[in-house]
């Protein structure tokens, strides 16, 4: 089965051909990042326009860097929800079309379902795909969650951020100390440079049982220890160190809980805090230490993109799942609520 995958939540353009048989055949992504830079946010209705203007040259740039015609197609999988309404609806709205008129089906997708299952396309780990039950650490700008994932389509959320998720922690505090648009990276990447210790952080909600998350109060002591120094870049490093030592510190507890109160030793890690290089040999670590596994898409699939739709996509429509012909979005979406996916005959 050949499936398009159009993924347009947020901020970036995403489109993708998966091959059931071949697995990823193209896939490419634009990023708006140039056009929200001088408003230091993401734009809602800007971020829709730019994806009206965006989606069908990529449409057409990815099938021909699939080696594919349109009637190739056996179905359409796009973003549903969660996300941004106006955004939605222009990848709902074009794969919906696309699919009537090629006379195939089209399925609605989870965005965080597509980040969770990241990690199990083809090729995504040369140990072979991850199978559930597994815990699913769930990593981004918008989300940070723990899921205990016991099939395909069936989970339970065990853990959540009560009010930053973390990647939002790194844009807010990297746009505290002044680093540009979008913060995040930015801050890891100057992390790098930083003298570990220099600066330590609480490890926030790890003195107390639980698998919530809050980032807002270090993100605080962020800003009072910035005020209170000399404001050096060596002092803006060392900082940035200090601060993703606690976020992966953080994490990286609390996964450990999550696998122990799920009683499995294989960890799933999606979203785009999951490209974050010191997160990634932290939980290699813990993994080798409980003798389990911890398996991360590749870096490209970490953020955004449409190749995770159209695994996702895939896999429901396999399974014999489809939509009728009605465009509709679901901009706040329980990830609980959705349908387990039967395996294929």
């Amino acid at each position: 089965m050949i499936v398009l995958g159009i993924e347009t939540s947020c901020d970036e353009t995403g489109v993708a051909v998966y091959d059931t048989a071949t697995g990823l055949r193209a896939h490419a992504v634009y990023s708006q990042i140039a056009l929200h830079a001088e408003y230091g946010g993401v734009v809602p209705e800007l971020a829709s326009r730019d994806h009206v203007r965006k989606l069908l040259p990529l449409i057409r740039q990815t099938m021909v860097e699939a080696g594919l015609r349109v009637g190739d197609l056996d179905g359409v999988a796009y973003t549903a929800g969660p996300g941004l309404v106006g955004a939605l609806l222009v990848g709902a709205g074009v794969a919906r079309s696309l699919a009537w008129a090629l006379d195939v089906p089209a399925i609605a997708v989870h965005h965080m379902e597509g980040h969770l299952l990241a990690p199990l396309m083809d090729d995504a780990d040369p140990r072979g795909r991850p199978e559930p039950p597994f815990v699913a650490l769930l990593v981004s700008g918008g989300h940070t969650q723990l899921v205990a994932v016991d099939a395909i389509g069936r989970y339970r959320l065990l853990g959540e951020t009560l009010d930053d998720a973390a990647g939002e922690a790194f844009d807010k505090t990297a746009k505290l100390m002044g680093l540009p648009y979008p913060g995040g990276p930015q801050l890891a990447k100057l992390a790098e440079t930083g003298r570990p210790g220099v600066f330590k952080f609480a490890r926030p909600m790890t003195d107390r049982p639980g698998l919530d998350f809050s980032f807002s109060g270090l993100k605080t002591q962020v800003l009072l220890a910035w005020q209170q120094s000399e404001k050096s870049e060596t002092t803006r490093a060392d900082i940035a160190r200090g601060f993703e030592d606690a976020v992966v510190d953080t994490l990286a507890i609390k996964c450990t809980r999550a696998l122990d109160a799920a009683g499995c030793d294989t960890l799933v890690v999606a979203g785009g805090v999951g490209a974050n290089r010191r997160l990634r040999a932290k939980l290699a670590a813990m993994a080798d230490k409980r003798g389990g596994r911890v398996s991360f898409p590749p870096p490209a699939l970490c953020t955004d993109n449409g190749a995770m739709i159209a695994f996702a996509g895939a896999l429901r429509l396999q399974a014999g799942q489809h939509e009728d012909a009605s465009v509709r979005v679901t901009p706040r979406w329980d990830m609980a609520t959705l349908s387990e996916v039967a395996p294929a005959a």
